[in-house]
């Protein structure tokens, strides 16, 4: 019903034409709920719990770096994970977070901590952060340098794991266990040691060999790399020349003792 100056008058509706307009509205508040289930209304202000540190920023920030996965997680159609107070949780280490955030922010530069920053800044995917951090003398020399290096040593892996297990193997009872290892520099050293390494299987004595490898380094650069990388692993362990009286003098730049400590 309607009314047209001091008239009123009355609108008649089909059946058919009622039906089609309830089913319109209903359609309507459907897509209304769905998009809103779908893209939460999220704060310009966020909580953030990263692994038990509690930081404030804006969602713009977390944002910044398009394409990342801390945008992602920020995202309206990611699900959030929240802790018991209602702050977005993330399960990684808070202490390295704060610097990344801090970049985000400002782009301002780590000074302290850069490898651990740099682990957290290749987890979230931030790009720009993670080239910048590169070119930092810590990142650089250990993923330019050393590490590319080390990949020219054959089997380098999975001969400081067969070191590892061999120490392992001696420690029972034992204050400290050995390792006997041999270095070869070129396929010339290979050959000069063949004959050691085979008087060494036949009294039945274990040898992690490295090398040969085509790089620059020399034996006590990758003697160095080997302890570096077995004590980041938390153990106590030094090298030495091989001192036996019955090795040859010829073989005694060839071969090493690593000495592990347990207490």
């Amino acid at each position: 019903m309607g009314e047209r100056g001091s008239h009123r008058f009355w609108v008649y509706f089909s059946p058919g034409c009622i039906v089609w307009l309830l089913s319109e509205c209903i359609h309507s508040v459907s897509l209304l709920h769905s998009s809103r289930q779908s893209c939460p209304l999220v704060s310009p202000v966020v909580e953030l719990n990263v692994g038990g540190e509690l930081y404030t920023t804006t969602v713009s920030t977390l944002r910044k770096v398009p394409g990342s996965k801390l945008a992602e997680m920020f995202s309206s159609s990611t699900k959030a994970c929240l802790d018991a107070e209602g702050r977005f949780f993330i399960d990684r280490p808070g202490t390295y977070f704060g610097p990344v955030l801090d970049y985000l922010r400002s782009e301002q530069l780590p000074t302290q901590h850069i490898p651990e920053v740099y682990r957290e800044a290749q987890f979230y995917e931030i790009k720009p952060l993670v080239k910048l951090l590169e070119d930092t003398p810590q990142i650089f020399g250990e993923q330019v340098a050393r590490k590319q290096f080390l990949l020219r040593v054959p089997a380098y892996s999975e001969n400081l794991e067969l070191m590892v297990r061999l120490a392992r193997a001696e420690a029972v009872a034992a204050r400290s266990s050995t390792v006997l290892v041999c270095m070869v520099r070129t396929e010339e050293d290979a050959a000069q040691c063949a004959e050691a390494l085979r008087v060494f299987e036949f009294e039945k004595k274990s040898v992690v060999k490295f090398g040969p490898w085509k790089a620059a380094p020399q034996v006590k650069d990758l003697l160095d790399c080997v302890k570096m990388d077995i004590a980041a692993q938390g153990y106590q362990v030094y090298y030495e020349h091989y001192s036996e009286r019955t090795l040859r003098a010829k073989y005694f730049n060839y071969f090493y003792t690593f000495l592990f400590i347990w207490w």
